[in-house]
């Protein structure tokens, strides 16, 4: 198991700790550290949809422009902001045996998943 993320995020540290209090082993992909390549951004947004992946919610997105805003709206645009801005990547993200299962925390989603 894989979790992606980045460390001082609240959402990111409470799925760890769920992980660890219900005995599931996994390693952390840091997106500061260690980035994020098109092709795994591809394949999530083939999983949950571009729209989900991309956190525009989040400070990162909000402090563009409107119109930097509404130019980020194509996989290729997406891909493109995503990898110079880690930080917008909706976290976090698990992945299992390579594949990605699980996107953002919701505590009922890993019980339904994850529990052994």
């Amino acid at each position: 198991m894989k979790l992606y993320g980045i460390p001082n995020c609240n959402t990111v540290k409470k799925a760890q700790d769920w992980l660890k209090n219900n005995g599931n082993e996994f390693e952390f992909h840091d997106f500061k550290k260690k980035g994020v390549t098109a092709e795994k951004l591809t394949e999530w947004f083939n999983t949950f949809g571009w729209e989900k992946v991309i956190n525009k919610a989040g400070l990162t997105f909000k402090k563009l422009s409107k119109e930097e805003q509404a130019n980020i709206n194509s996989v290729d645009t997406v891909v493109a902001y995503l990898m110079e801005n880690t930080s917008a990547i909706k976290r976090p993200i698990v992945e299992i045996d390579g594949k990605a299962v699980l996107l953002g925390f919701k505590e009922e989603e890993y019980q339904a998943l994850l529990t052994k």
